[in-house]
């Protein structure tokens, strides 16, 4: 066995080894996989395998294309063919008008990804599957490529191909620790050796929070059961001609597959059960759960009525095992939060379908630092503090009763909540607020006019269209108080601290005492890699001279990674953080001045405390830090107050405002405003697909300066011209907002992405921004976008279309 590689992958399932794999094809041929038994004897050796290319973001099309085009590839290799049902296709149902608009979406959005869905009635869903009912049916989405795949050929082709690369595969190896050392190399004890490495990978399935244990980590990631079992042959498919499509059913909370001359269906109870939350027998491997089919039988019926032919046909086996699950259901892809050189691909719950796309991606990001995707949507880091195994339980069996069944816009299920909250939770509460989530936090989402209001979910305008607009009206107007928690706040210290921001943002960073600026930092590849604001506060019996540095609430653990990863050993650099001790208020309207003068002492004029200005302060007798920045395009404050006087400081506001209209405010009046100023959302917007150029962001880079994180490649770049460019559109219509990943045409084609859209209550446009082809981004003619599968004329406008002097904000 060696005893030095760049990288050891511990786990030898779908996600180990197309991890193993997809390094070799990135040029890494060094490296290793340890298997603690056989691979395949976790999960994957029971998997249903399901091959779709459905998926909810782009991101998730783009990486299970890959998978089917990487499996056909295996499929169709005469010296190790692998068992590859491909083009079977596949059936959504749908019993909604609300999961049908869904599913107008999703298309919209695959098309971006050359990826073509249908939209069928149903009595075509009957005709492609003549073994359902259309009973309680209104239609159901087409993918065409779906299909199915043999678990153990699959990942012992991606093995020999990975060994044939010059890669070795350890099996009954088990790792029985981990160490790092003082140059962040690890050290991967086993019981036949120690392998020396620069990087390690987490790809342990069931397991992975034994393995995390050895480097002092926890993932948010709980295992349930899940059962399907195998039928006797059915003469009905013989008599089709054709193989079955694949159904998944969010009616009856359960899918099916052929298999052989019979069907192979999964259920998805209500009754469900977590797996291991106490530990895992050592000696549970290529083993299942015991039978338990009367935990079932609900779900059965809802097939029953379905399939009428299941009623008449016998079972052959039944299969019980443990699949992963994280918070979102999605999988945690990439480097492990607070680790340096540490990397996982773990709660894949549908492995073998998505695994090739997952290891492609990781292992782009361990051998170049970022991979061709934006991979938010799967990064580890996008949970925080709050994501501990108990509560991924509660939503993963949320997300198991609901598997079939996507998120509606602004919808947000309750189990697990409230995870995070401040002082003035229970307070909004009480004032009537609806909560919406952000990393966790409990965030008013708008003031309902009534206890037992409910709007309807789906994808157009609902009832809180009036709501909004009465809230921004009052902002535009008079001014709002909104409590904006969760907010990311670091701390920075040091004499090294102005330079070490300079070299880690593309563009200039004021240094002035009492001042604030925004800007934008880059990966190596010269993209966008985040967005903050740069605070200088002058010492104080608060402290001593120090930077604020803030950025959206979800990256809290992604930008303390970033900016300690490029921290050099000589610098005198301190960063502490502070988002879990204050929240922070914002304070918006031309009359906010006002309100802060009434409850807070010195001079708050324009001319004593400007727009882009910081000051301590006290509101009421609660201490405070009260920056001149607006997200709303209105005169505003970030009022940031520590959470043991939170409470106080809102009491000071809302009296100070009972004489100037004060009313509250929520994230949905936000969106609806910065969309209208032309502000952008971090990981919505500002994504590691583009560079600052092609996002509008000119103004912000300095080409100037001497160096910066990502210039060399951000020259190259620009030298070479844009590959995209962000605009804003208007929308020609007014029963509904388009939504991110819907497509925008033109000449018949796809030629952008929407990334956020929202109705803007000021302006009375529907806004929309997308990133499209540049020869049609200088206001092209003949734009659509599509709105719930519908192309909706629309026009580039210039961005920022309220108060685009930015009068208001600096009155």
């Amino acid at each position: 066995m060696k005893t030095r590689t760049k990288a050891v992958v511990i786990g030898g399932g779908i996600a180990g080894c197309s991890t193993l794999y997809h390094l070799t094809q990135e040029g890494w041929t060094d490296v290793v996989l340890v298997e603690r038994d056989e691979l395949t004897s976790g999960t994957t050796w029971h998997s249903a395998a399901q091959v779709t290319n459905f998926g909810m973001t782009q991101t998730m099309v783009g990486l299970k294309s890959h998978s089917i085009k990487l499996y056909k590839e295996l499929r169709d290799d005469a010296d190790y063919p692998v068992q590859y049902n491909h083009g079977d296709g596949g059936i959504r149902l749908a019993n909604t008008q609300a999961q049908m608009d869904g599913y107008a979406h999703f298309a919209s959005m695959a098309r971006g990804m050359d990826v073509e869905f249908e939209i069928l009635d149903a009595e075509e869903c009957a005709r492609r599957h003549p073994l359902i009912s259309t009973d309680n049916l209104l239609g159901g989405l087409w993918d065409g490529n779906d299909g199915d795949i043999d678990p153990a050929s699959l990942c012992q082709a991606l093995a020999r191909r990975a060994r044939k690369a010059g890669a070795e595969v350890y099996r009954n190896t088990p790792v029985t620790g981990l160490t790092q050392k003082a140059d962040d190399t690890w050290t991967v004890h086993t019981t036949k050796g120690d392998i020396d490495c620069d990087v390690v990978v987490n790809a342990c399935g069931y397991r992975v929070n034994e393995v995390g244990a050895m480097m002092g980590v926890h993932h948010p990631v709980a295992s349930m059961e899940h059962q399907y079992f195998v039928t006797d042959d059915i003469p009905a498919i013989a008599e089709a001609g054709h193989r079955m499509p694949l159904l998944r059913c969010p009616i009856s909370d359960y899918y099916c597959r052929q298999e052989k001359g019979g069907l192979l269906i999964g259920f998805y109870e209500q009754d469900c059960k977590t797996w291991g939350m106490d530990g895992i027998d050592p000696h549970f491997v290529n083993a299942l759960c015991p039978d338990d089919l009367d935990r079932i039988t609900d779900v059965l019926e809802g097939a029953f009525a379905r399939m009428p032919a299941l009623t008449e046909v016998g079972i052959k086996n039944v299969v019980n095992g443990p699949i992963t699950y994280t918070i979102d259901g999605a999988p945690l892809v990439g480097p492990i939060p607070g680790k340096r050189n540490a990397f996982c691909i773990i709660g894949l719950r549908a492995g073998l379908g998505e695994g090739g796309g997952h290891g492609w991606l990781l292992a782009q990001q361990i051998v170049h630092g970022e991979a061709c995707y934006d991979t938010w949507v799967i990064d580890p880091r996008r949970f925080t503090g709050h994501a501990n195994v108990e509560l991924t339980a509660l939503k993963s069996i949320e997300d198991y009763q609901n598997e079939f069944r996507f998120h509606f816009p602004h919808e947000h299920r309750p189990a697990g909540r409230p995870a995070k909250t401040t002082p003035l939770t229970p307070v909004l509460a009480a004032e009537g607020a609806e909560f919406t989530v952000v990393n966790g936090w409990e965030r008013m989402d708008y003031l309902k006019p009534a206890p037992d209001f409910h709007p309807t979910l789906g994808f157009g305008f609902d009832e809180t269209f009036d709501i909004v607009a009465a809230e921004v009206k009052n902002v535009a107007e008079n001014v709002g108080l909104a409590e904006v928690n969760g907010f990311n706040r670091f701390e920075i210290t040091g004499a090294d601290r102005h330079s070490f921001l300079n070299r880690m943002f593309c563009g200039a960073v004021t240094r002035k005492p009492g001042r604030v600026g925004l800007g934008y930092l880059l990966n190596d590849h010269g993209m966008v890699k985040g967005e903050a604001t740069v605070a200088n506060i002058p010492a104080s019996d608060r402290g001593p001279d120090r930077v604020w540095y803030g950025s959206a609430a979800a990256a809290e653990f992604h930008d303390m990674d970033w900016l300690q990863a490029h921290l050099h050993a000589d610098e005198d650099v301190q960063i502490k953080s502070l988002t879990n001790d204050q929240t922070i208020m914002v304070l918006a309207g031309p009359k906010a001045r006002d309100v802060l003068a009434a409850c807070s002492r010195g001079d708050w004029s324009k001319e004593a405390f400007p727009w882009l200005s910081v000051r301590e302060c006290f509101i009421g007798f609660a201490p405070a830090t009260v920056l001149g920045v607006s997200f709303s395009g209105e005169l505003a404050y970030e009022i940031h107050v520590p959470n043991a006087s939170l409470y106080a400081a809102y009491l000071a506001l809302r009296k100070a405002g009972e004489a100037h209209g004060l009313r509250l405010f929520g994230a949905r009046a936000v969106d609806s405003m910065r969309m209208e100023k032309g502000f952008l959302h971090w990981k919505a917007d500002l994504l590691t697909e583009f560079d600052p150029f092609e996002t509008a962001l000119d103004r912000f880079v300095k080409m100037e300066k001497e160096d910066f994180i990502g210039k060399a490649a951000l020259e190259k770049r620009r030298a070479a011209g844009p590959q995209r460019r962000l605009v804003t559109l208007a929308l020609d219509c007014t029963h509904a907002p388009s939504h991110g990943g819907a497509s925008v045409t033109a000449e018949g084609r796809v030629i952008g992405t929407v990334t956020s859209a929202d109705w803007g209550h000021r302006t009375g446009l529907n806004l929309a921004y997308a990133f499209v082809e540049p020869a049609f981004a200088e206001g092209a003619e003949g734009l659509h976008v599509d709105v719930i599968g519908k192309p909706v004329p629309a026009k580039i406008i210039p961005t920022g279309p309220y108060d685009p002097d930015y009068s208001r904000m600096r009155s």
